[in-house]
């Protein structure tokens, strides 16, 4: 069975805003019904932000109200309608022209959810420019007014895995919140692990005995 490409942000939206069993929703994302109470419990997933399936075309919103419904019922991913970015081994993320105004409601809504994330990131993320990015953050971009937040997902300018891997970076570079357990926290969570050790075998300085001042 296909599941989400971002589960536990995905789990974490179900589980706050529909009536769906822990079951149900750990079946749909691909996650043990245990981690999913643990996201209802506030111990995983915290500071996540929640991605609407709906909006994303995961899932339809019929399907949800069925399967509220019938706590045995099964929720069934609808088909991907959304374009996905294809993959790039070098260079610059090419955006098409017909998306290329959606970006500042893309770089709004990356701003507000995940500040962790760098212009560097952002601008590789989503294929946009540092000035671009800067006049979204400080509202002088010339179409400020008009400008709405919108997941960089669902507006098909960069695929869930990527956007999941580049917040798992930022989360553990700038330490603020626990990544999504992904490929790349867990080299991370490795690589940091070694250091602290490597820290704690280093000798410190013994301060010298009192017992000759003390005879």
């Amino acid at each position: 069975m296909a599941h989400p490409l971002m589960p536990k942000a995905t789990a974490v939206w179900l589980v706050d805003n529909t009536m769906l069993t822990f079951k149900q929703i750990a079946e749909f994302v691909g996650l043990h019904e245990l981690e999913v109470q643990a996201i209802a419990d506030g111990d995983v997933a915290v500071g996540m932000q929640g991605l609407n399936p709906v909006k994303a075309g995961a899932i339809s919103a019929e399907e949800l109200q069925r399967c509220e419904g019938d706590e045995n019922a099964v929720l069934q991913m609808s088909k991907v309608t959304i374009p996905q970015p294809k993959a790039r081994q070098k260079g610059a993320r090419y955006t098409p022209v017909s998306k290329r105004g959606d970006r500042p409601n893309a770089i709004a809504w990356l701003v507000k959810n995940y500040p962790e994330l760098s212009d560097a990131q952002i601008s590789k993320l989503i294929g946009t420019t540092k000035p671009t990015i800067a006049s979204v953050r400080d509202r002088s971009h010339w179409n400020s007014s008009n400008i709405k937040g919108e997941n960089p997902v669902s507006l098909g300018l960069c695929n869930a895995t990527d956007l999941e891997k580049v917040v798992a970076l930022a989360r553990a570079r700038s330490k603020t919140v626990h990544a999504p357990r992904t490929d790349v926290e867990a080299t991370l969570a490795a690589v940091a692990q070694d250091a602290a050790t490597e820290a704690a075998a280093e000798p410190t300085e013994v301060p010298a005995s009192s017992d000759s001042e003390d005879a």
